[in-house]
């Protein structure tokens, strides 16, 4: 099969090869999925570029999208022909999707209804799950006012939609060349981060009490925030990334006096009955349709390193996805 891979930690265009490998062969409990379509997550290219490696060789990326076209022994094989998605593909594994192939754990491979193309169906394992996530571990949010940093990102862009789905009102930060990809999720207010006091501005649209819970892509700049009244007494803060990977000050007295709550997770390591409850929802809202997707760019496995440094430049609006022949 054609695949891509890395042998050591580096620059995209230093360390990815394209070629040919082994198909593998999926074992007991395991689906074979033949890949149409590899995300490229943020993730993927932080992995690429420092952690280290578990095994000689890595083919990146978690998230993709396929039909199975063979299963292993204890699987029903009436799941063969089936479209899925998959998620942590390449999460503690060796072998992710940036492959024509796939085996990995049959519960891994989620159905795609039909109305869902494959590009789309691998945006779905780190972006929308990590969105559905972040919304549920604020609870109830009919009536309250959410901040979602980043509105125009991966995540960001589907926290929109589930939040307002969910009745909540929304304020999103982005930079004013993303402002029309944020109000087409439904965004109510936007706020230019690098141009305008978010904390400020998130008082004046709340009447000075402040958000009623934050869901936050960047701890290291939203921390700064909290001293400033960004969130309202007994708010939530809910982080899944940062852009600064080593120690973030926190404000114990913004935390201690506003009886706040920070809660931190990575869609990698959700429980089991986190991630039934989220896929299940998930392909609720897949079946009724009334998620929007949002591809920003397309390459084939041959462009692999184009793709990761698109995703690196962070200035696209949508996600990044790698189409297989």
């Amino acid at each position: 099969m054609k695949a891509a891979w890395y042998e050591e930690n580096g620059e995209a265009r230093d360390v990815l090869a394209v070629g040919e490998m082994d198909r593998p062969e999926p074992g007991a409990g395991e689906v074979l999925v033949r890949l149409h379509s590899s995300g490229v997550n943020p993730s993927d290219v932080k992995s690429r570029m420092g952690r280290p490696l578990i095994a000689p060789r890595i083919v990146p990326h978690s998230d993709g999208a396929g039909v199975i076209e063979a299963v292993g022994d204890g699987v029903d094989e009436t799941r063969i022909g089936q479209r899925v998605w998959t998620w942590n593909g390449q999460w503690k594994r060796a072998f992710g999707t940036a492959a024509q192939y796939i085996a990995l754990p049959e519960q891994q491979a989620v159905r795609l209804p039909n109305s869902v193309e494959f590009a789309e169906g691998a945006c779905l394992g780190i972006p929308a799950l990590t969105a559905l996530h972040a919304v549920a571990l604020h609870g109830d949010v009919k009536g309250k006012t959410l901040l979602v940093t980043g509105a125009a990102a991966a995540v960001g862009h589907y926290a929109v939609q589930i939040a307002k789905l969910r009745g909540a009102r929304v304020i999103g930060t982005t930079s004013p060349e993303r402002q029309t990809h944020a109000r087409a999720a439904g965004v109510d207010e936007l706020i230019d981060y690098r141009h305008e006091d978010v904390a400020e501005r998130v008082k004046a649209l709340t009447g000075g009490r402040g958000a009623d819970g934050i869901i936050d892509m960047d701890m290291s700049s939203t921390a700064a925030l909290l001293p400033k009244g960004v969130l309202a007494a007994h708010g939530k803060m809910v982080c899944y990334g940062s852009n600064v990977p080593g120690e973030i000050p926190l404000s114990f007295p913004a935390m201690l006096w506003g009886s706040l709550t920070l809660q931190v997770f990575v869609v990698y390591e959700l429980t089991a009955d986190e991630r039934r409850a989220r896929i299940a929802e998930l392909n609720r809202l897949l079946e009724d349709g009334v998620l929007k997707h949002s591809v920003g760019a397309r390459f084939g496995l041959d462009q692999i390193a184009d793709a990761h440094e698109t995703v690196e430049r962070g200035r696209l609006s949508g996600n990044v996805v790698l189409e297989i022949d």
